[in-house]
């Protein structure tokens, strides 16, 4: 039978009855089976990180808080908490987390205080309404999918952690990343890399984690993905490169369900170069665009741009208006500069002169050849 202890009938080292908090500033340890309740504010001063038992976190009329300058450590804890539960300081879960009622939320502006889940630790029961509105770490080195959410809604982030001795941490925003609401700086959606064409404008997470990380994104229908893709092949992971400030592509290794609810998941990525991630686009077939050119080495359109044409086997080749090939390539890179590569052209190793010259674009898959012209002035 286990051994039940209702708060208020602690130890000496609690301050309490009659008072909006209980503080702890001495030793406290919950042994196994016991069973601790707080229904008012927690503020722990002392020790309180070795416990075997349950603590539960209950309020059906206001909200509860857990804060003081150290932090706690909970076997298993649930909490039942209408109006949620507040952290103020980073509390650890060693064994299991129940989400009965309400959200646990943290201080987004301070994404190091968390809810921080340790080796064996693994939570039940959540879902849109009672979930982490805020930062959730993870140590250990297994598959974890992260319990957080904004508003009503839920978003893991799926991850596995393989390097040892590290810590996993992710919060969900439910907002534009043009207009961040705790963020430094903004996440312009138009600013992409050449093979990005759409970035979601609804939503972004914030993933920290060792250097060769892959992280699975969800979504629901409020996502919008099909405002994003027709097909999921080209639903991509994407995230905003801190010294490039662009949004660039991380990869589509796999995917699940359909354009109203599935996963996502990443190639290979350092998240210290990131600093969110959201949902994006390729650039289609349909949709490569070409630019003007001017190879004057001023630092503006001095190469021959196709944007989006990295993601397709190609074969590229430059005709003069006389119908003679100027210059050829295979998978081109949007790095020619007016050279003529051609041994059928008698400008071979030199700039071509002004004027129009006509163009072939072969797409291996799907097999596709498009055409057009430009005209090249220095």
């Amino acid at each position: 039978m286990k051994k039940r202890i209702i708060l208020f009938s602690l130890l000496s080292s609690l301050v309490g009855l009659g008072q909006q908090a209980f503080q702890n500033s001495g030793n406290i340890q919950i042994h196994a089976e016991g069973e601790v309740g707080f229904h008012i504010d927690l503020i722990n001063n002392g020790i309180f990180n070795e416990n075997l038992g349950t603590t539960g976190f209950y309020n059906t009329t206001a909200p509860l808080s857990i804060s003081g300058r150290e932090i706690p450590r909970f076997y298993d804890m649930e909490v039942d908490v209408i109006d949620n539960l507040f952290l103020d300081i980073n509390t650890e879960v060693s064994n299991s987390l129940a989400y009965l009622n309400g959200d646990i939320v943290t201080p987004r502006n301070t994404p190091t205080i968390s809810l921080d889940f340790l080796e064996n630790a693994f939570f039940i029961l959540q879902e849109a309404a009672k979930k982490t509105d805020g930062y959730v770490s993870f140590n250990g080195n297994r598959i974890f999918s992260f319990p957080i959410g904004d508003d009503n809604k839920i978003r893991p982030l799926i991850t596995t952690n393989t390097t040892p001795n590290t810590v996993v941490k992710a919060a969900y925003f439910n907002e534009d990343p043009n207009f961040p609401s705790v963020f430094t700086s903004i996440f312009d959606t138009s600013r992409v890399e050449s093979v990005v064409n759409r970035v979601s404008t609804l939503e972004f997470w914030d993933f920290d984690g060792p250097n060769n990380s892959v992280v699975t994104l969800t979504w629901d229908n409020e996502s919008e993905i099909d405002q994003l893709v027709t097909n999921l092949l080209s639903l991509r992971i994407v995230g905003w490169h801190i010294q490039d400030q662009e949004w660039k592509d991380l990869g589509n290794s796999n995917f699940t369900g359909t354009l109203n609810t599935g996963t996502i998941s990443s190639f290979v990525f350092n998240p210290s170069d990131y600093e969110i991630l959201t949902l994006g686009s390729l650039v289609t077939i349909d949709e490569l665009e070409v630019f003007s050119f001017s190879p004057n080495n001023d630092g503006a359109n001095d190469t021959f741009v196709i944007r989006g044409i990295e993601s397709f086997q190609n074969e590229l080749k430059i005709y003069n208006r006389w119908g003679n090939i100027v210059f050829e390539t295979t998978n081109y890179q949007n790095d020619w500069d007016g050279i003529s590569n051609s041994n059928r052209s008698i400008r071979q190793g030199e700039k071509l002169p002004v004027g129009t010259y006509f163009y072939t674009l072969q797409i291996k898959s799907p097999n596709r050849t498009t055409t057009g012209w430009i005209y090249i002035n220095y």
